[in-house]
């Protein structure tokens, strides 16, 4: 169904009974106690928008682009109204932000870019120094972009010190590799790299290699690219179909039988782009052949951040502590949940970077409270915002996906 639609807009709308059950459960409206930054003052904005009855406003347009899509409101709503689908289309009805910050994003959508960033960074520390030595706003996207970068800087290789591991094993299969033929009865796995994940998460993208092959899957992975997530929810539709086509491309020549990413931000977007196939991350499929998988002990606490994205679209939140409570002597400590997110929620944490930073000094200040040796957190937006929150405070606490700690951990059969 095509985007710009005002008629499906009103119908959407319609099916929402203004109970307010879902204010409890919204971060922005925790953070402003304004019913317009609510799911249900946004649906009835929305609803009014479609019908022509008010016209596109800044003050208006702006509690629709304030909201984080984090879904906590479609996971309590008792009258099943589908806010994912609405708030996609209402953005795509008023096009993107005036305050978007177009380069930035498009820098952060190509895999090439980042990966010369990240080793500029890693030789010069120039995000260190340039953040220092410009001008302008505390919060200024570009900054914010600095931050992240410098945030994720060392983190992996201070977890591995920290928590006394070793180095990640290879896997079989670390780069692209041919269409997979048919053998009867086993199962493939393609992997979707995405864009910055596929550079700032390379080892947790290793680490699912690892343990899927582990676990019995053949695994194959796609081309890195941007799956269009990122303009999808931003309005801008005519990039984010041009995305669509590209990951069907790919997906129509590697045959497999599931598709999977290590970032749970790229899911809803994939799956709408491939409605007929299974589209997960790799903690399901693991789950489903847990007794093949064993892990070393590891003596530690950490804290778990479990994304919006993980716990509202993927919904494996509960297969991810099933395969981390399966490491002997670790000791698991989950923050809280709705309304609390961390603030990153794609191009937000750029486009609102001051609101970004609020919200994440929610979700620190839990983790202050606990005395953990790291921090996990699954998708790799909110990893580099929470990293670079803890780096802004001088901590020296380090960050770590999920997978990566499995994959270190994993004793091989």
């Amino acid at each position: 169904m095509p985007l710009e639609n005002p008629h499906r807009i009103a119908a959407l709308a319609d099916q929402c009974v203004q109970c307010g059950l879902c204010l409890p459960v919204c971060p922005t409206y925790a953070l402003d106690g304004n019913e317009a930054e609510s799911p249900r003052g946004r649906i009835a904005i929305a609803a009014a928008l479609a019908r022509g009855q008010v016209s596109v406003t800044a003050a208006l347009r702006e509690p629709l682009d304030h909201c984080l899509g984090c879904l906590n409101c479609q996971r309590v709503c008792p009258a099943g109204v589908k806010y994912d689908e609405l708030l996609v289309e209402t953005r795509a009805l008023l096009g993107p932000a005036p305050e978007r910050p177009r380069l930035l994003l498009e820098a952060a959508k190509r895999p090439g870019l980042n990966r010369w960033l990240q080793r500029l960074d890693r030789w010069t520390a120039a995000p260190l120094w340039l953040g220092r030595l410009l001008p302008g706003k505390k919060y200024a996207p570009w900054r914010t972009a600095l931050a992240l970068l410098r945030g994720h800087s060392g983190q992996t290789t201070t977890i591995v010190k920290t928590l006394g591991l070793g180095a990640p094993r290879k896997p079989k299969q670390p780069h692209p590799g041919p269409p997979l033929p048919s053998r009867g009865g086993s199962v493939s796995v393609a992997l979707f790299p995405g864009c910055t994940a596929s550079v700032q998460d390379a080892e947790a993208e290793r680490a699912a290699q690892i343990l899927l092959a582990a676990a019995g899957y053949r695994v194959v992975r796609l081309p890195a690219f941007c799956c269009g997530a990122l303009d999808l929810h931003d309005g801008a539709t005519r990039d984010a179909e041009a995305a669509a086509v590209r990951v069907r491309k790919a997906w129509a020549g590697m045959g497999a039988d599931h598709l999977v990413t290590v970032t749970p931000g790229c899911l809803s977007t994939l799956r709408r782009t491939l409605p007929e196939v299974r589209v997960d991350d790799p903690y399901r499929l693991l789950a489903e052949r847990i007794d093949g998988l064993q892990f070393s002990p590891l003596p530690a606490r950490l804290a778990l951040h479990v994304p919006c994205s993980q716990a509202n679209v993927a919904r494996s939140d509960a297969a991810l502590l099933q395969l981390l409570q399966r490491i002997p002597q670790l000791e698991l400590k989950r923050l809280s949940a709705a309304p609390y997110c961390c603030g990153a929620a794609g191009s937000h944490v750029l486009q609102f970077p001051g609101r970004a930073a609020q919200l994440r000094e929610i979700a620190l200040s839990q983790v202050d409270t606990l005395d953990v040796h790291g921090l996990l957190s699954s998708n790799i937006g909110c990893r580099l915002h929470l990293a670079a929150g803890l780096d802004q405070r001088g901590s020296t606490l380090p960050t770590l996906h999920p997978l990566t700690l499995l994959a270190q951990q994993w004793i091989p059969s």
